[in-house]
């Protein structure tokens, strides 16, 4: 018998136990420390009031984590990530926990329900779309070995602590698609202290920026001045987000697949594909 609840009383660690023993057969190998599983909640605006447990004996056996934002004009909830320990599979529990929320974020006059997954992941693909899911974009994800990029700098790049409100609605004119949720506008200044903001200006106008995680690698926004492309500015500000990265696996998770300028590039400088995966929406009202 499970029962099934909201997550404000749950501690951090016992999330975090729970979450690495679901993945740890999940079809892309996670590597999650503590550290890194909260920073993931932060960015991704998680709420512990929107999520659900699904507990045996008060043990935590599976979840969903949910943020809570405006998105693109509505009020949505993002599935940060939906899990169930293997022993306790196959027993109805994600449509239980998923049921749940759809319920209780309606009373919350909460808009619309946005997830990803996994494109080889078909059976929750087909769950997704039993609950009320369509898929609304298709991503590429991409990653790039640091030690086999060919540094290239050709012009100066100017770092900044954070990009100021005022500079991103300029620099959203820069963008060839939508950030997912996690790349977000608000996702980067959430976590704003643990990224490096790469930014390139011709006579005080900015004209490309870049953005990389400290620690992770993680680039969740690169773009350039449509009037300023082709001139190496784009390669120059990844060069300078390699150096500002301990880590020697770079990503760039969820390009929009219709961007074949974005994914050229990226492959130019030697990224390769790894997985795609679908943006997938539930409209609630």
């Amino acid at each position: 018998m499970f029962t099934y609840k909201t997550l404000e009383n749950t501690n951090i660690e016992i999330l975090h136990q729970t979450f690495v023993s679901a993945f740890s057969d999940y079809q892309v190998k996670i590597e999650l420390p503590l550290w890194k599983f909260q920073q993931m909640l932060q960015r991704r605006g998680y709420v512990s009031c929107f999520s659900i447990g699904a507990f045996k004996n008060e043990e935590l056996v599976g979840f969903v984590l949910n943020g809570f934002r405006n998105w693109n004009g509505n009020l949505t909830v993002y599935d940060i990530g939906t899990g169930v320990r293997g022993e306790y599979r196959k027993q109805g529990i994600t449509s239980t926990m998923l049921l749940s929320i759809r319920e209780l974020i309606k009373e919350k006059k909460v808009e619309q329900y946005l997830l990803e997954v996994l494109q080889p992941n078909t059976s929750a693909i087909q769950l997704y779309k039993k609950q009320g899911f369509e898929i609304i974009r298709n991503f590429a994800c991409f990653q790039l070995d640091k030690n086999k990029y060919k540094p290239i700098t050709t012009y100066k790049v100017k770092h900044v602590d954070r990009i100021s409100s005022t500079n991103w609605e300029q620099l959203t004119e820069f963008w060839d698609f939508v950030p997912s949720w996690q790349n977000s506008i608000d996702s980067i200044n959430t976590v704003s202290d643990t990224l490096i903001h790469s930014i390139i200006h011709f006579d005080d106008v900015i004209v490309g920026y870049g953005v990389i995680d400290k620690k992770t690698g993680d680039i969740p926004q690169i773009a350039v001045n449509k009037n300023y492309r082709r001139k190496g500015i784009a390669r120059s500000i990844v060069t300078d987000l390699l150096k500002n990265t301990e880590s020697c696996k770079i990503e760039v998770l969820n390009v929009d697949n219709e961007c074949k300028s974005t994914k050229e590039f990226l492959l130019e400088l030697g990224f390769e594909y790894v997985i795609g995966q679908y943006e997938m929406i539930s409209k609630l009202c």
